[in-house]
């Protein structure tokens, strides 16, 4: 759909011609509009909307700037470079590299092979290591990866380290959080403004917090713990405009669901996604790195949303180091641009096998389902678990098939126990959760989200069907190559919990 662009208007950088996209894969009742401006891209970036003359001021060599994307900007900092373009190769500073347990051993033999078996890393407070994939498992390859982690961060020195030793009781570690994505945030190692890189392709889910944050392989990553710089093209940038209030059974995850369900896994490939409009600004932070982390489903380089005061309110207990955000300028150039009204979308899933097979959750009324699944670095936040408690709430029912839940960290674990669920009358999300039936909540980690060794907890050893708040849903994702994976928000989640089938959430939420 990138390809296929509209050329600007020979008086105006602004585009007038603007197409409703519609909904292949939905009935002609839809009533979601969306529009789409492209606009012609060429190696000279054209701005959105040219500047009144009397606000065109000269750079100090005399020539005029021309505007900056969100992600140009930071790149730019961070390689030193006064101006950057979609397509420019630059030598990136690195703020942050996080890697865990299943890329770690590999990234550090290829440092200790290119850089020499005594190297130092480049700055052992900027290097960040999460165990959380592949920890409660008695597989001696995978406890062993850990072990390696261990005798790095102690031959180096790393200041954090969030290590893990006793795997039996979880909470007799307290260095060990959990799921890379969110522990970073917790632990505030996410600002605006900065340049955060890891070994895990839903790195990108900082983004959130108004930095460039993506994913890299083992051997980028080698190359970033002996240097702290990378080597990067600068992505064009894919505009998201969400407007509307959002409706009380919707959930970021519907909307990154509908925006991958429009583009299609591919249609990001290589590109920054910009998450703006009044719908985005009502959203937290947790519902903020959902729409961010879900990116790399499209294809995406990474995603964004403009640092505010929400930002900046989440992150006075978390980072005492100074950050400066940027922001897109207002003739910055974009390859697309997509609005929806989001007070009109409809709550949704994503069929087997793929991200971008999207559907009503409504269509998929006679699904029936054999297990249901909340976890993971999308789904598995303390908002999605008050989501779903919510929704068990407003049933007063028991769930009628097994439902798993896994907090991302231990400090998700502990607010399950701890904050009370508005309108439940003071009881906590575990107190729901037993009483509509659920598993007790498992151990903070990754779980089975991507299956793991045999013995990983709610893996999909056998075919069957499963809703879950996580991100993919490919063949063998969670296990069984023939399991099948609906993929839905804690709402429509807990609601096909209750069913067990495939639910739409309104049938409990109004």
């Amino acid at each position: 759909m990138a390809s296929s662009l509209v050329s600007p208007s020979p008086t105006s950088s602004f585009i007038r011609n603007k197409k409703d996209l519609g909904f292949s894969a939905f009935p002609c009742s839809s009533q979601i509009a969306i529009q789409k401006c492209r606009k012609q891209v060429s190696k000279k970036i054209v701005s959105v909307m040219a500047p009144q003359q009397s606000e065109r001021k000269p750079a100090t060599t005399g020539s005029v700037k021309t505007g900056m994307t969100m992600t140009e900007k930071i790149l730019a900092r961070a390689s030193e470079k006064p101006q950057l373009s979609p397509g420019d190769n630059v030598w990136v500073n690195v703020d942050i590299l996080m890697t865990h347990d299943v890329c770690g051993p590999g990234s550090i033999g290829i440092f200790k092979k290119e850089f020499g078996e005594n190297a130092k890393v480049w700055d052992r407070e900027k290097v960040v290591i999460i165990p959380d994939h592949y920890i409660f498992t008695s597989d001696e390859r995978a406890n062993r990866n850990v072990d390696i982690l261990r005798d790095f961060c102690m031959e180096q020195n790393i200041k954090y380290f969030y290590d893990i030793k006793d795997l039996g009781n979880f909470k007799a570690n307290p260095d060990y959080k959990g799921v890379c994505h969110v522990a970073l945030a917790q632990e505030g190692h996410c600002r605006p403004g900065e340049v955060l890189l890891g070994t895990d392709s839903h790195t990108c889910t900082a983004g959130a917090f108004g930095q460039f944050a993506t994913g890299i392989g083992n051997t980028d990553a080698g190359f970033v713990l002996g240097t702290g710089k990378l080597l990067l093209k600068v992505p064009p940038t894919l505009r998201f405009v969400m407007d509307g209030e959002m409706p009380p059974y919707l959930l970021a995850k519907d909307l990154i669901l509908q925006i991958i369900g429009e583009i299609s896994v591919a249609g990001a490939t290589y590109k920054s996604m910009e998450f703006v409009g009044t719908t985005v600004e009502s959203l937290n932070m947790e519902e903020r790195m959902t729409l961010c982390n879900m990116v790399v489903e499209a294809g995406g380089k990474n995603g964004v949303v403009p640092a505010d005061s929400t930002t900046f309110k989440y992150l006075e207990d978390k980072t005492s180091l100074p950050y400066e955000p940027v922001y897109s300028d207002a003739h910055a150039s974009f390859l697309s641009e997509y609005r929806f009204d989001i007070s009109k979308l409809e709550p949704l899933v994503a069929k087997p096998h793929s991200p971008d097979n999207r559907a009503l959750a409504r269509e998929c009324k006679d699904v029936k389902i054999d297990r249901v699944y909340i976890g993971s670095c999308t789904g598995g936040k303390t908002e999605d678990f008050l989501a779903a408690a919510k929704v068990f709430v407003a049933s007063g029912k028991k769930v009628k098939v097994p439902t798993f839940l896994v907090p991302a960290t231990q400090k998700v674990w502990l607010d399950l126990y701890t904050l009370p669920v508005p309108g439940s009358g003071g009881k906590t999300c575990s107190q729901i959760f037993e009483e509509a039936g659920c598993d007790t909540p498992a151990s903070p980690s990754c779980g089975a989200c991507l299956g793991g060794p045999k013995d990983t907890y709610a893996r999909m050893n056998e075919p069957k069907v499963c809703v879950s708040t996580t991100n993919r849903n490919f063949p063998g994702r969670m296990g069984h190559k023939e399991g099948q994976i609906y993929l839905a928000s804690p709402y429509t989640a807990a609601a096909s919990a209750l069913t067990g089938y495939v639910t739409d959430p309104r049938e409990f939420l109004q």
